[in-house]
């Protein structure tokens, strides 16, 4: 299986000149690609990424400075605009609506160069990268590379920043069986909560953010365009975005790094986000459904899983906040204002999200109902532990009572 480290990249002024001129030829070469694929569906004519392969020979002969790019490079242009049609394509056999490929008009819309397979190596004791055509840029190498490396993607950031992804091909490493299952109900008030009674604390980052960005935001609507205050302004709003979006994934990494560790399958919702959204009223509570990234969770959960020989389950949500994981009695007239269930049937009481928490680890094993043995949540994260790594080696009372 392939994956990735990320590295700091310090190039120099003239190493990083030649990036953003290597950018830009990638930008100008995107686009005439897709110029020539947009002019053949006109015309009725058929095309496919052998056809545009090609262009790209006879196109170094109308512009020479496509030869200061390394060819590999070039052809990874071309696997990433075919890609993007793919994308397309398969949400249109899924019935959304989707337009056509815009142009890359903006000159900081294209931020990577791929170099797949070649045109790249890293020297460990110098602690260099070394790029077909640029040169030797320094690299912060702050943990170990396992596996064969496969390909170096360079990639800029909206902060001026840049980066290096090493991709790397690496076998599975099973981690030891636990015997432990558990099902996770995600919300917004505690992050989610576990059939083990523990609730995690929703960090919530955009509200201790939100104020700056727009401040931030309407310094930026107020200045000139094109001016040196204007692009002062950007690059200050991009930092507090990098900032934000830095916090949120450093949660997300440590918290699917416990469950992946502790348990031997993880029962989640299959939630879809963008409905909730659509169909919420309240634009704080849509807010902190974005902030929360349930998404981004749910595929980094998958890829440790994967690699550690785990299991993630996705389960349907209906009626699992609804169901009495007692008895399995619905309750119809319960809301999202309602923290607490209790059912009318067996007298059951819990709260919300740990009855649910319950229901989704029964339909992930496909297993009846059981009695329930603890009746409320047992502990409460606060997030700062997860973000500290407290967690990770917190110990542990006996297994579920749903996992024997």
């Amino acid at each position: 299986m392939l994956i990735s480290y990320k590295f700091r990249i310090y190039p120099l002024k003239t190493s990083e000149a030649k990036l953003n001129e290597q950018l830009e030829i990638c930008r100008w070469l995107y686009n005439k690609l897709l110029e020539e694929v947009n002019k053949a569906r006109k015309e009725g004519r058929k095309i496919c990424w052998k056809d545009t392969q090609a262009l790209i020979v006879r196109l170094k002969q109308e512009k020479p400075e496509l030869k200061n790019v390394y060819s590999k490079v070039l052809q990874m242009v071309n696997y990433q605009l075919w890609s993007n049609i793919k994308a397309l394509n398969e949400l249109r056999k899924k019935g959304k609506k989707v337009g056509w490929l815009r142009y890359k008009t903006s000159p900081n819309s294209f931020k990577t160069l791929n170099f797949n397979q070649s045109g790249f190596k890293i020297d460990f004791e110098r602690k260099k990268l070394v790029l077909s055509k640029i040169g030797e840029i320094p690299i912060k190498l702050h943990r170990p590379i396992e596996g064969r490396i496969k390909g170096v993607i360079v990639k800029k950031t909206k902060t001026e920043k840049w980066f290096a992804i090493v991709q790397t091909e690496v076998e599975s490493k099973s981690l030891p069986k636990t015997g432990r299952v558990v099902g996770l109900d995600m919300g917004v008030n505690h992050f989610c909560v576990d059939s083990d009674g523990i609730a995690f604390e929703n960090p919530k980052f955009i509200d201790k953010t939100l104020e700056k960005i727009k401040r931030v935001q309407k310094e930026l609507s107020r200045k000139q365009k094109g001016s040196k205050r204007r692009e002062k302004a950007r690059l200050k709003l991009a930092k507090l975005y990098e900032k934000l979006n830095n916090q949120r994934l450093d949660f997300l990494h440590k918290l699917s790094r416990y469950y992946v560790n502790n348990y031997d399958i993880i029962c989640v919702e299959d939630l879809n986000v963008k409905d909730l959204v659509e169909n919420g009223n309240s634009p704080t509570l849509n807010r902190h459904i974005h902030d929360s990234a349930w998404t981004k969770f749910h595929t980094l959960l998958v890829y440790k899983a994967e690699r550690a020989g785990r299991r993630v389950v996705r389960v349907n949500p209906t009626n699992t906040s609804k169901r009495c994981a007692n008895c399995g009695y619905i309750v119809k007239n319960i809301s999202l204002k309602d923290r607490s269930f209790a059912c009318p049937n067996c007298g059951w009481e819990a709260d919300r999200d740990y009855n649910a928490s319950l229901n989704i680890l029964d339909v992930g094993l496909g297993r009846s109902r059981t009695p329930v043995e603890r009746e409320s949540l047992s502990l409460v994260i606060p997030y700062r532990k997860v973000i500290e790594g407290q967690v990770l080696s917190m110990k542990r009372e006996a297994p579920s009572v749903r996992a024997e």
